[in-house]
């Protein structure tokens, strides 16, 4: 390419490589200082205190040049209207990303990419700025753009490195900065893209990256970052709070706004401890354009929203929950993205992200692309995204999104709508592959973390680890457990007894992983109603099925989880635009509830025998599981120890006088917990506090008690 034709390829935007052009540049011997710059009269260096002069070249608006005697640092001047700047030209500084990292980005294995891509503070030779890098292999040019060049692509265009990464420093910018990269496509179409790797975004509907400084966090979390393993383990009491921030609680007295991460800081911490919950599951909040797809659809993999406040804002809510013993995890969406134009769809021109093929590459329930897991850049890309969460912001553990959509290549497809794997089979090998390694990594790397998957088939081993062909997550979502109990709970007591497997089938495959009980978010929107509102009978029945459901739930084998709003019986369905009915609570059978849940936490937490073997089928035995017409299940939790804890369900609405129950241990069983107190919002109908179990046979036990069950009501009995 002649000088002329590289000038005229700058002027148009299209030249590749401007760094081979502009900045000093030397031939034989000889020095000449080329700068490309927009709306001036005149562009000067600054070489110590003295002014050389660069000439615009004739035929060129925008190009400037001046011969200079040997190499040497400088600075520019512009000039325009009569005023004047200084500043340093980006084109005079070597690259800044090394030579290994390029190597392992390139080969697919650099577990902490968000390190070299996306915008870095920092000091580079000397001169503070930003330093902008992004993957695009398939692009003709790659430009960021911004305020600070009037979003001009032709400015400052990066230098291409190995394994398709382009990269510049950009001197004197810094937080808070607005910007994207403007990239050329092979055939010439130019696309405007957020940053793949931005650590922070514009507020929705704008579009733009911004730049956050995200060094040196100083964290005050050391107690709870050295325990937290305990607090994770299959033995440990879980009892997860999932949240969505937007519409937990607003401010009503400020035109019903969203609370920021520091007011969540204090007023959702404290409540979930208040409950009892060992954990805060926040719903998606890596950066999203549509409020309602909850973030679900995110843009921003590595960026906190900017809805409720900036990054150190939101480490600040991580913070404040692990100084009060609560843990964080994050929902997070790794099976696919959305079509937005900013987004990762088509990033460079090329299909780069997703498949070629719709069949492979979009999701028809949801409108989205979904991510090409064989290509090595791209799972490399999820997996350290997900290590980012774990190491940047002490997150305790990601809840994975949609697993089943990802395992399988017919998910959700017709007969010709997909296409087969390599041995004409429907497993995503790619998929599987992907999720076993970023479970590798996530614990290799992270100490005391957890992982969990919702997946709603039987695939085998989901919560197994890796060396022995699972896919390594920590716990599974237990979504057949939710459907059958739900679905029984809905039907008019009258027609329980017909369906009574339902609320036993699930003990069948119980132990098969590590399973938690999700009562989420998707059973309360989308018209399935609220919880209170599946529950049938009039007002009073319908309190007290929710209340003797949530007693068998917390006794039932497996890790807790409870969507907002559940906890106090929330009559409507949940509204993503609007708070939750908190003035609810000033109702006594919505507060009995709240105080049900709280109680139900406490126990669950300080009774061993309703945690210690939630995963292990040792920890749980039948009592009564075949009694049908009576709607009456009963059954023992026993702890590593020796701990038991006998429960009594009654799912009809009429009382069981002088029930014979078995029990394990001779003497007097304390009447822990019943759904019918008064406390609750019940009628306080029960044993008197205890009951004797003597030496008759029952259940299989040597010892039995006759007792009380009130309608429509769950019991807990423990040795006095």
């Amino acid at each position: 390419m002649s000088l002329a034709d590289a000038y005229n390829a700058l002027e148009n935007g299209c030249h590749s490589d401007p760094f081979s052009i502009l900045g000093l540049q030397e031939d034989h011997g000889s020095f000449h200082l080329n700068v490309f710059a927009t709306n001036v009269d005149a562009v000067f260096a600054l070489v110590g205190k003295k002014r050389i002069v660069l000439d615009r070249v004739v035929g060129f608006h925008n190009i400037f040049t001046a011969a200079f005697p040997k190499r040497q640092k400088y600075k520019l001047i512009g000039q325009a209207l009569g005023a004047e700047w200084e500043y340093e030209d980006p084109y005079r500084f070597g690259p800044v990303i090394s030579d290994m990292d390029e190597y392992l980005a390139a080969e697919g294995t650099h577990k902490r990419l968000w390190k070299v891509l996306g915008s870095h503070v920092m000091k580079h030779e000397g001169v503070s700025g930003v330093h902008f890098a992004v993957w695009a292999p398939n692009a003709q040019r790659v430009s960021v753009v911004g305020n600070f060049n009037q979003w001009d692509g032709r400015c400052n265009v990066l230098r291409k490195r190995g394994g398709g990464i382009w990269e510049i420093f950009m001197p004197s910018l810094g937080e808070g900065e607005a910007y994207k990269f403007e990239i050329m496509g092979q055939d010439g179409t130019l696309i405007s893209k957020a940053d793949p790797v931005g650590f922070g975004a514009e507020h929705p509907p704008a579009t733009a990256s911004v730049v956050r400084d995200i060094r040196e966090a100083k964290w005050n979390d050391a107690k709870w970052m050295k325990q937290r393993s305990k607090a994770h383990h299959i033995d440990a009491p879980i009892s997860v709070y999932e949240v969505h921030l937007g519409s937990w609680r607003r401010k009503v007295d400020d035109n019903g706004r969203r609370l920021s991460y520091f007011e969540l800081a204090n007023e959702l911490v404290d409540y979930a401890i208040d409950m009892g919950f060992t954990h805060i599951e926040l719903m998606p909040i890596s950066e999203y354009p549509f409020d309602g797809s909850w973030g679900y659809q995110p843009v921003g993999m590595f960026a906190p929203t900017i809805r409720y406040g900036t990054p150190d804002e939101f480490r600040a809510l991580v913070e404040a929950a692990h100084q009060k013993g609560l843990g964080v995890l994050l929902d997070w969406v790794p099976g696919h993205f959305p079509t937005d134009a900013h987004g990762l769809g088509k990033f460079d021109g090329t299909y780069l992200y997703e498949h070629a093929d719709p069949k492979e590459g979009f999701h028809q329930d949801w409108n989205t692309l979904i991510y090409n897991y064989g290509r090595r850049e791209v799972s490399n890309y999820l997996i350290s995204n997900a290590l980012y969460w774990l190491e940047e912001y002490h997150i305790d553990g990601l809840r994975v999104d949609a697993v089943a959509s990802m395992l399988y290549r017919d998910y959700s497809r017709k007969d010709g709508e997909w296409v087969p794997n390599q041995d004409g089979g429907r497993e995503n090998y790619e998929a599987i592959w992907f999720l076993q390694e970023m479970n590798r990594v996530a614990y290799g790397e992270v100490s005391g973390i957890m992982t969990a998957a919702e997946e709603s088939t039987s695939f085998p081993g989901v919560s197994r680890p890796t060396d022995h062909e699972g896919l390594g997550f920590g716990y599974k979502w237990n979504m057949g457990w939710m459907n059958d109990t739900l679905k029984y709970m809905e039907l008019d007591p009258i027609h329980r007894k017909h369906h009574h497997h339902q609320m036993t089938f699930g003990i069948n495959y119980a132990f098969s992983e590590n399973f938690i009980l999700p009562i989420s978010h998707d059973e309360v929107v989308h018209g399935k109603g609220s919880m209170i509102e599946k529950m049938p009978g009039n007002d009073f029945d319908r309190f007290a099925n929710l209340r003797a459901y949530y007693g068998f739930m917390w006794a039932h084998p497996g890790k807790k989880l409870l969507f907002m709003g559940c906890e106090f019986a929330q009559n409507r369905e949940w509204n993503h635009d609007i708070s939750l009915d908190w003035h609810l609570l000033n109702h006594p059978s919505h507060q009995g509830v709240q105080s049900l849940v709280r109680d139900l936490n406490g126990i669950y937490k300080s009774r061993p025998a309703l945690h210690s073997q939630d995963c292990n089928h040792e920890g749980f035995e039948w009592l009564e599981g075949n009694d049908a017409e009576n709607g009456v299940f009963a059954f023992l939790r026993k702890g590593k120890n020796g701990e038991i804890l006998v429960l009594v369900s009654n799912f009809t609405p009429v009382e069981r006088v002088n029930y014979r129950i078995g029990l394990p241990i001779r003497g007097e069983w304390l009447e822990l917990f019943n759904t019918d107190s008064q406390l609750y919002g019940g009628e306080n109908r029960g044993n008197l506090g205890t009951v004797i179990a003597e030496g008759q046979s029952w259940h299989g036990q040597d010892q039995s008690a006759e007792i009380y069950i009130p309608p429509l009501s769950t019991l807990l009995f423990e040795i006095k």
